[in-house]
């Protein structure tokens, strides 16, 4: 992997690019993350793709681009990069907040959309009670009480019965959020409140459509992925029996057979 700073747009954007495949993947990671939780994952599928990461503006030592990151401003400043590093079109496989973004990419540039991936994420609008809490989190960073979000975050990501054995990748995303703007936290959080329901746009998409799921989800319930699979037949669904939210770290080589079979057709 080769990483990087580009100029996507007018954003200075922190990339890593394999650099070789045929066929490229983009890997968008969720709030709360940055590009480094992939670092485990890109060893079982870059033999058979080009894998592309990046620090979403706002998250990592990507640029903050003032008070709302839309998630049309971030499907814009993916496809500047695209652009930068001459891909032409990809597989963009978003991990929940980037999912938003990888459906917003989808709908503004489907001529560069091979495929999309829902991993651990819905086209769904935020609910107005999930709005209330985005909105507090909002508060506490503005507070300087960033560190609530450390505490409970990276742990409620994974399913109860594996958060032992993922210590060190829990404290790793705790100290990941120690490390992000406050700035590009609330940025993000702002987009997410503003973002619309993207399911209208998925069933005309016209591009192959896959949700990777976990049984054990605390964010994506159950009762919300099997609505989602039920709305949506065109899409193929891959269930991670043993996962919560964090399926590419916590059952990745289900993940990444389920990835690369969607990638090959």
């Amino acid at each position: 992997m080769v990483e990087k700073f580009i100029m996507a747009g007018d954003t200075a954007l922190h990339v890593c690019d394999s650099e070789e495949g045929d066929k490229v993947v983009v890997l968008l990671h969720g709030y709360l993350e940055n590009m480094l939780v992939w670092e485990e994952f890109i060893p079982l599928i870059y033999k058979d793709v080009r894998v592309i990461t990046l620090d979403i503006p706002g998250h990592g030592i990507s640029e903050v681009k003032g008070e709302t990151h839309t998630m049309d401003f971030l499907a814009d400043t993916l496809a500047a990069a695209l652009e930068k590093l001459s891909v032409k079109s990809a597989t963009i496989v978003g991990h929940s907040m980037g999912g938003y973004m990888a459906l917003a990419f989808a709908e503004r540039h489907p001529d560069r959309t091979d495929g999309v991936v829902l991993l651990h994420s819905t086209p769904y609008a935020d609910s107005e009670e999930k709005k209330k809490n985005r909105q507090r989190e909002i508060s506490l960073v503005k507070s300087g009480k960033k560190e609530l979000l450390a505490h409970t975050a990276p742990e409620a990501g994974f399913a109860a019965e594996n958060r032992n054995r993922f210590r060190t990748e829990i404290e790793d995303l705790q100290q990941i959020i120690y490390l992000t703007e406050d700035a590009g936290i609330i940025a993000l959080l702002n987009g997410m409140i503003e973002r619309k329901a993207q399911s209208e746009m998925l069933h005309n998409l016209g591009k192959p459509i896959l949700f990777i799921l976990g049984r054990k989800d605390g964010y994506i319930t159950p009762e919300i992925a099997e609505k989602m699979v039920s709305e949506h037949p065109e899409a193929k669904v891959v269930w991670l029996e043993n996962s919560g939210h964090m399926g590419f770290i916590e059952e990745p080589k289900m993940c990444a057979a389920a990835l690369l079979d969607f990638v090959r057709g």
